[in-house]
C-alpha cells in the first residue's frame, strides 16, 4: 500500500513515498521522470516521521549519510547503481565512468547515467553527486541549478 506526504526543503516541495511504510521515492517539483501523481497512494504523513527527522538533520548540516530502510523500485542493475551510489560520501563526487569500474563493468558508463537519472529517492541515494568524467555538471533530474546548489551545500559553501 503506497502512502505519500509532501515536506518543504531550501530546494522547494518534496513529495515522499512509502510502500508498506518504507521509502521509496522522494521527488522534487518539476523533476523530470517524475511519476504521475496518483501513482502515489493517499497523503498520510504517518509513516514518514524518521524521514523528515534525517532529512530537517540533513537540510541543517548535521547529517552526513542517511540510515532509513529504502525501497527503491527498479532493475536489477538500476538498484546496483543505486547501492553504488550511496557509497559516495557527503561532500564528494564520482564520474560515471568511475561509478561503471566500481560496478565491475567499466565500458557501462553510459547505462550507469541512465540509472543515475532514473533514481526514485532523490538526496537520500545521492545521485547529484555524480558528474562527468571532465569534472563538469552533467544532467540532473532536479535540474542543473539544483544540483549545484547541492554539491556547494555539501562542500560547506551553502548552510541553510
Amino acid at each position: 500500500m503506497k502512502q505519500h506526504t509532501v515536506i518543504d526543503s531550501p530546494y522547494g516541495p518534496l513529495t515522499l513515498v512509502a510502500d508498506d511504510g518504507v521509502l521509496c521515492g522522494l521527488y522534487m517539483t518539476e523533476q523530470r521522470h517524475r511519476p504521475a501523481e496518483e501513482t502515489f497512494g493517499d497523503r498520510d504523513d504517518t509513516p514518514f516521521a524518521e524521514a523528515r527527522e534525517q532529512l530537517s538533520a540533513y537540510f541543517a548540516g548535521e547529517l552526513k549519510e542517511f540510515t532509513l530502510p529504502l525501497r527503491p523500485h527498479g532493475t536489477p542493475f538500476q538498484r546496483r547503481v543505486w547501492d553504488e551510489l550511496r557509497r559516495i560520501p557527503y561532500g564528494e563526487t564520482r564520474s560515471y565512468g568511475r561509478l561503471a569500474d566500481a560496478l565491475g563493468s567499466p565500458k557501462a558508463s553510459r547505462a550507469v547515467g541512465l540509472a543515475n537519472g532514473r533514481n526514485p529517492i532523490g538526496i537520500v541515494i545521492p545521485c547529484h553527486r555524480v558528474i562527468g568524467a571532465s569534472g563538469s555538471l552533467t544532467g540532473y533530474g532536479g535540474g542543473l541549478e539544483r544540483k549545484q546548489r547541492l554539491l556547494d551545500f555539501e562542500r560547506g559553501a551553502g548552510l541553510f
